[in-house]
């Protein structure tokens, strides 16, 4: 079943991606609205994380980022599909790093890289990354159920020289790196929530609410004595980005535990604030919050 769902959709897919751009944002307008008005994909999810987090924002207001989300999403969806076929060129002109000299620097002085970054913006288009620099990237994903759509999306990140591994795999894989004296690039998109809220290590308030925050990127960056940075992304117009390292630190264990991670989570509430509609609001980010820890 796996094989004949990726021989029926495959085509659709790869036929998308072959669209100029005009018409694949023609494609995402009518996904929007079977999305939005006809499935209503987690608009009560949705819904419910806005008037949580924006809790000064008035109904119309919500109303209003809540449709501005959809849009995006569904622009994020079709620019994945795109990636299929997309060229380097077209990526660069539209995925712009406004500072990636900050990355030669940490190259030159032999410094491998965890980056940490939310779902804000477009975390898709990040691999072009990875025709600018000399590191080897890494990025942590979860495993897509499919096998063939899971080898699809690992083939386009491997156009850019980057390499899907999942959680089970990081350590290990990592270790290994740094015993071959590999430069690595990591990236941790570490804002989702923890399947379990009893283990979680560190609690923090994220817009207002405390929630358990994922603190593996920062440990690692200590054991392994990584340099981290923060990403921060910003949606310029349609299909079009520009991301900016921010917050570079040289030597992680020089900041006690989980200084950085909750740096970090700032970060990305500043860009909420900015522009909540380019914030994935369909992850249930919040569902531990009646299981936080009393003070």
């Amino acid at each position: 079943m796996q094989l004949l769902a990726y021989i029926i959709v495959y085509p659709l897919l790869w036929l998308i991606s072959i669209l100029p751009f005009r018409l694949v944002y023609v494609v995402s307008d009518a996904v929007y609205v079977l999305l939005y008005y006809i499935i209503g994909y987690r608009r009560k999810v949705v819904t419910a994380n806005l008037k949580l987090a924006l809790p000064d924002k008035s109904e119309k207001e919500i109303a209003l980022i809540r449709k501005k989300f959809y849009h995006h999403l569904c622009d994020m969806i079709l620019e994945a599909i795109k990636s299929i076929t997309i060229s380097e060129a077209e990526m660069k002109k539209r995925y712009v790093f406004t500072n990636v000299e900050e990355v030669h620097k940490l190259e030159q002085e032999n410094k491998s890289i965890v980056l940490l970054m939310g779902h804000y913006g477009s975390w898709e288009w990040i691999f072009i990354l990875q025709a600018h620099v000399n590191h080897k990237g890494y990025a942590v994903y979860k495993k897509l159920s499919n096998k063939y759509f899971d080898a699809l999306v690992k083939r386009i990140r491997a156009k850019y020289n980057s390499h899907l591994i999942t959680t089970k795999e990081t350590i290990p894989t990592l270790i290994k790196a740094k015993a071959n004296k590999e430069l690595t690039f990591n990236g941790f998109v570490f804002d989702q929530s923890p399947k379990s809220a009893e283990k979680a290590f560190h609690w923090q308030n994220f817009m207002g609410v405390k929630v358990p925050v994922h603190v593996g990127a920062e440990m690692l960056a200590k054991r392994l004595d990584m340099a981290t940075m923060f990403l921060k992304v910003k949606k310029v117009k349609r299909g079009y980005y520009e991301a900016t390292f921010m917050d570079v630190i040289r030597n992680p264990k020089d900041y006690k535990n989980y200084e950085i991670t909750d740096a970090s989570l700032i970060r990305i509430e500043e860009q909420i604030h900015e522009a909540p509609e380019y914030y994935l609001w369909t992850h249930k980010r919040w569902k531990h919050k009646d299981k936080a820890p009393q003070a």
